[in-house]
């Protein structure tokens, strides 16, 4: 269903959205137990109590990329909790979470606990969004619509809004790397996984000009290797994109890049049109800047923009330069690299010697323009969905 609804391959379906999610429900439901509150260390006549109670009522309006995993990201806390949640999938893309609902309410979760409500952003979503019963409000999405809850919350009964927005991550390559194609299969898993819909997907390559020319060579042989085909196939590495429109805003931004100056090395079109779907094949561009509109702006596809640096610190620059934050990837055999740039990179997650945004034990979320107010994943995830209350307890004088 969850192939079928979206696009994605059968294999990454059966291999990875549907177990994941499976295991982030059992993660948190674990963790519920684990979470203790406190006791302030105030005068002997005082007991003062951290508390977490449930928020209330919480609006989830979730993406169509991991309609399933996501929707879990958020649902697992806020139903562990003890909240009641509203669910507004993407109108692309609603089968699955409507499937979630029903096998919800057969393991007998009470009534009126979990809703979902299909719908349009500019109608169901903003419903949600103004809601005066709504308590708070996670998105996953643009930039554009996570400005939107912000402002209806503004305008309306100030719900808390949790932002998870988009990215343009980097992948940084150093020159001290010896097992390049070991790294062009890593950049290649990044960028192309889901066929680049994947907010933190790694579509900027910041390589040091010492490797760039022998990993260039790597990674086009590795990206040849990501079949495009039927999604039910298999054997297919690369689906279907959600819809023709989107896939028209890819075509697009290839247009774009090479009218700006950007050198296409591979792909850049699309194919099976004989089918009826929407694919595109895997797309390389080389020579990029980070004035280019290609290096700036989120495409979410299977497009890579090589962008050549100097040294450590040229890369850093490089990859910083960016109104995102949300992942980054850093690959080099220095231990001292490993951590300096690691921490110097500012987004969200940073990964070294692979691109992996963690599993279910770390937080998931970015800096700047990728997104605030909390956290996905990780016991992190749990506070969004809270409020804390201070219980001051004044004892009585002893005898």
């Amino acid at each position: 269903m969850e192939s079928v609804d979206s696009g994605k391959t059968i294999a990454d379906a059966v291999g990875f959205d549907v177990p994941e999610t499976v295991e982030t429900l059992r993660w948190h439901a674990e963790a519920l137990d684990k979470l203790y509150d406190q006791v302030a260390p105030t005068a002997d006549n005082i007991v003062a109590m951290v508390v977490r109670e449930p928020i209330g009522v919480v609006g989830l309006v979730l993406p169509w990329n991991f309609p399933l995993y996501v929707t879990m990201w958020k649902l697992a806390p806020a139903l562990a909790g003890g909240n009641s949640v509203i669910i507004k999938p993407s109108e692309l893309t609603s089968l699955t979470t409507l499937r979630l609902a029903k096998l919800a309410a057969e393991a007998g979760l009470p009534e009126g606990v979990l809703s979902v409500v299909p719908g349009f952003g500019e109608t169901a979503g903003q419903a949600l969004g103004r809601h005066a019963d709504v308590d708070c409000l996670s998105f996953t999405g643009s930039g554009e619509v996570g400005r939107y809850f912000l402002q209806y919350s503004a305008e309306t009964n100030l719900k808390r809004v949790v932002l998870e927005l988009g990215g343009k991550s980097p992948a940084v390559v150093l020159d001290d790397v010896r097992d390049l194609k070991a790294v062009a299969e890593q950049v290649a898993i990044g960028c192309l996984f889901h066929q680049g819909q994947n907010c933190s997907a790694g579509s900027r390559l910041i390589v040091q000009q010492g490797v760039k020319n022998a990993l260039l060579d790597e990674l086009v042989s590795v990206f040849k290797s990501w079949t495009v085909g039927d999604p039910l196939d298999p054997a297919s590495r690369l689906g279907a994109l959600v819809e023709e429109k989107h896939m028209n805003r890819i075509l697009s931004y290839i247009d774009t890049g090479k009218k700006e100056g950007a050198r296409l090395i591979l792909g850049g079109g699309q194919v099976l049109q004989s089918s009826g779907g929407f694919f595109l094949e895997p797309t390389i561009f080389d020579e990029v800047t980070n004035s280019m509109t290609i290096a700036r702006e989120e495409i979410f596809g299977p497009v890579l923009s090589i962008i050549a640096c100097t040294d450590t610190q040229d890369a850093i620059r490089k990859a910083n330069e960016t109104n995102y934050g949300l992942a980054a990837s850093l690959y080099t055999d220095s231990v001292d690299n490993a951590h300096q740039v690691a921490k110097s990179l500012r987004a969200g997650q940073v990964s070294v010697n692979c691109f992996s945004e963690g599993d279910q034990t770390v937080p998931f979320g970015g800096y700047k323009q990728s997104g605030f107010g909390g956290r996905d994943k990780g016991l992190q995830a749990h506070e969004q969905y809270l409020e804390t209350k201070a219980i001051w307890m004044q004892l009585a004088p002893r005898d």
